[in-house]
């Protein structure tokens, strides 16, 4: 496959600058197989679900991970961090006129000095040296919200509530899970209270999901790794939802990634009875690690039968993702029909909701 396959012109100004007035005020096109597109506002995604279907959320919760900072030189830098390691170690990219050498030491916040470890590719691996802040005490002090290079203004008050979703609670992504910004709490209680299963699983979104697909062949391009978990509670969830007839419904790409990692890696394929006995072995202690799944067209699909996510970049691997999930030819056409209905794009954006394609 090639990359100009997922190429797509979007008019700038419907790239979503600020999200709505109101969290769950976005429009969501429906896109059933080869069913006529639907035009709805969000709230009608409570249509959509049905009892006995598992909603899996992703609650990662996003680290004020960009600092300022400063070369020993005086040089200025920005550090994106991509991974806590622990207390005083961490991985980041950074930015500056001249990149900084393993073994040199930069300012970040003017609060605390690191020193640079390794460097391999992009990443930079850095460790804290003597400082009164642990590292997580310096992000939430000193760190910005580190917003999509698409949005052209700095993280304000505004973002650091309505870049987090209502249900995130683990520390560590870098990105937001975007398809969960739409949601309420009252969303989530209408839907639990039409019998929809609402659980919860973790992928910390790395900064790698900024990165552009470099390759012009799609099958040499090299996914960037993150950390997910899944609980047992889950697993057994999405058993006896799939032995009941209902459906596994993932908010976001983050959290098809990591149901899918899971299939992947265990043999769990949930379409098929022995990979529903297998999962079965799951559902006592959970599963996960670490992911570079690529999940591009030709990808058979084990678990998800859902999708809500919002729009996606061109060339991106995740509009590959999307492309595998509900057949390209379909996600092409809904986004002709999203640009000229004035759909608002990306993660302040409004939202989509997939079938599988059969």
């Amino acid at each position: 496959m090639k990359l100009s396959e997922f190429d797509f012109d979007l008019p700038e100004q419907l790239i979503a600058q600020h999200p709505p007035e109101h969290r769950g005020e976005s429009r969501l096109l429906v896109c059933n197989n080869n069913k006529p597109i639907e035009d709805h506002l969000f709230a009608h995604v409570l249509n959509l679900l049905q009892p006995n279907d598992v909603l899996v959320v992703n609650d990662t919760k996003v680290l004020k991970a960009r600092l300022e900072g400063h070369k020993a030189s005086g040089g200025k830098i920005e550090v994106m961090l991509e991974r806590i390691l622990d207390d005083r170690r961490f991985t980041a990219m950074i930015r500056a006129s001249k990149s900084p050498k393993p073994g040199s030491e930069i300012v970040l916040a003017g609060a605390a000095t690191a020193r640079v470890l390794t460097k391999h590719d992009m990443m930079y691996e850095l460790e804290l040296l003597e400082s009164s802040l642990s590292l997580p005490d310096l992000l939430d002090t000193y760190g910005a919200l580190p917003l999509p290079p698409y949005i052209e203004h700095s993280a304000n008050a505004q973002d650091d509530e309505r870049y987090q979703t209502v249900f995130a609670r683990e520390p560590g992504a870098v990105a937001a899970p975007t398809a969960g910004l739409h949601f309420t709490e009252k969303l989530l209680q209408d839907a639990q209270a039409r019998g929809v299963q609402l659980l919860n699983l973790t992928l910390h979104v790395g900064a790698g999901t900024f990165l552009p697909v470099k390759t012009d062949n799609v099958d040499e391009h090299v996914m960037h790794s993150e950390r997910y978990a899944i609980s047992g509670s889950l697993i057994e969830a999405m058993i006896k939802a799939k032995e009941n007839g209902g459906k596994v419904v993932a908010v976001g790409t983050t959290s098809l990634r990591a149901l899918e990692a899971w299939a992947t890696e265990t043999g769990c394929n949930l379409s098929t009875t022995e990979g529903l006995n297998k999962a079965a072995e799951f559902a006592r202690s959970g599963h996960g690690g670490d992911t570079q799944i690529f999940i591009k067209p030709g990808y058979s699909f084990k678990v998800v039968d859902r999708l809500i996510t919002n729009f996606h970049l061109p060339k991106s691997t995740l509009l590959m993702l999307v492309s595998a999930f509900a057949g390209k030819t379909n996600i092409l056409n809904a986004y002709a029909h999203a640009i000229a209905q004035q759909y608002r794009f990306f993660s302040y954006g409004d939202a989509m909701w997939l079938e599988r394609s059969k």
